[in-house]
């Protein structure tokens, strides 16, 4: 594509309709997108003038800020490998067992498979990818030199984070060193689970944890399943170290089953320990056990965000990598059955990104923001949110990188 064009004909929101102070839809209209190296600079309404630029056809789809996919194991996958289901394991640590006997068995390398879960992930709409890889001693940095290679060749495609994850824990499997060369040779994060029942020392793995961050100058990810009060108080030991190190900002937690287990009170009171930590949650919205309260969490102002998890690998064959889907499921779980509401979904999926603020006043797209985008066959964000609506296209900085625009021979008249 060309590196300066106009997308024509884009769908973008452009406020709520209104009844007697309730909303009763979304408001759109056509407009055209100069996309100039990587940015769009300039927003014009269909029917105005534009300059003679090569032109590219949007036919009407509506535009939505490209997603991203905050939780993901590349390595893990099974993608582009035969069917298979899983081996019911009846603890995690057996789950550990299992995944170091099958994964090195598999015909097919960890990047084909990393590769043909990217394609899913870019045909869904997601255009940045945070994956986490194990590090543990049986692998050393293999499976990160893999996820790497796959990464490299999707570069101008999407952009990504890699979370050097030590899966087996970082005491119990004794990791910390291949840990530490893992973050010295492209990991820009550090990643951990449950200190208490996969370390069985809540005080030494954290601390350990922050150390590997503070030396590295790395983000945290911790994945933590512990339930109810064991959880909780994991979460506070972690938002106590995390703002000892001056690390508010940089750190997220994963699943955080706990927060969903206990009273709402008790919610609350860590929600705000939390958004005092700059602590930001990453949920998977399982189905399956409370999660934690989304709403309760947002409305303390602490940073939501949703990711898969496993998408079809040796601790799930269920998933399938659209973060969109997800999206829809955490709206039904919440009962977000309104225009605004469904709307405001979709900034769990955006990095809080949504055409419309609360009050229906466009903010997004504006001049200067980057070009990427996903074009999807919706009337507005609601409908697509509810719908799980089909994406026809996903333009990075300005280049089409999945799916098909309408390509038009002559630019449009002055």
């Amino acid at each position: 594509m060309n590196t300066t064009y106009w997308l024509k004909n884009v769908r973008l929101e452009c406020g709520y309709r209104k009844e007697n102070e309730r909303v009763t839809g979304t408001m759109t209209g056509l407009f055209h997108l100069l996309m100039e190296d990587g940015r769009i600079t300039k927003i014009v309404k269909d029917g105005e003038a534009i300059e003679d630029l090569p032109v590219e056809d949007a036919k009407g789809l509506l535009a939505l800020p490209s997603f991203i996919e905050k939780h993901v194991h590349l390595d893990k996958t099974l993608m582009g490998d035969i069917w298979r289901a899983c081996t019911p394991s009846s603890s995690v640590i057996e789950r550990f067992e299992n995944e170091k006997r099958v994964l090195p068995s598999i015909a097919t390398s960890t990047c084909k498979r990393a590769e043909s879960l990217l394609e899913i992930l870019l045909a869904s709409g997601s255009a940045h990818i945070r994956t986490h890889v194990d590090i543990y001693p049986e692998v050393g940095l293999q499976n990160l030199e893999q996820v790497q290679q796959a990464l490299a060749g999707y570069s101008n495609r999407l952009s990504s984070e890699i979370v050097a994850f030590a899966q087996h824990g970082l005491l119990r499997s004794g990791s910390v060193k291949l840990v530490r060369e893992a973050l010295r040779n492209g990991a820009g994060i550090v990643g951990a689970v449950d200190p208490a029942t996969v370390d069985n020392n809540i005080e030494a793995s954290l601390v350990q944890l922050m150390d590997l961050a503070v030396e590295a100058n790395a983000d945290v990810d911790l994945h933590l399943h512990d339930p109810g009060h064991l959880g909780t108080f994991t979460m506070k030991r972690l938002a106590a170290l995390t703002k000892q190190a001056g690390w508010e900002g940089r750190v997220a937690l994963s699943h955080a089953f706990g927060i969903g287990d206990v009273s709402k009170e008790e919610a609350y009171d860590l929600a705000d320990i939390l958004r005092d930590a700059g602590i930001s949650i990453v949920t998977s919205v399982p189905i399956n056990r409370q999660m934690p309260p989304v709403d309760l969490l947002h409305e303390r102002g602490v940073e939501v965000s949703v990711g898969n998890d496993n998408i079809f690998d040796v601790w799930s064959p269920l998933g399938n990598g659209d973060i969109l889907e997800r999206a829809g499921r955490l709206a039904e779980l919440f009962k977000w059955v309104d225009e605004v509401s469904l709307s405001r979904t979709l900034g769990y999926i955006t990095g809080g990104k949504t055409p419309l603020d609360e009050k229906g006043n466009q903010v997004w797209p504006k001049a200067g923001d980057a070009a990427s985008l996903v074009l999807i066959d919706a009337s507005c964000s609601a409908e697509a949110v509810a719908r799980r609506s089909e994406r026809k296209a996903v333009i990075y900085k300005g280049n089409l990188v999945s799916g098909s625009l309408y390509k038009q021979k002559q630019s449009i008249e002055r």
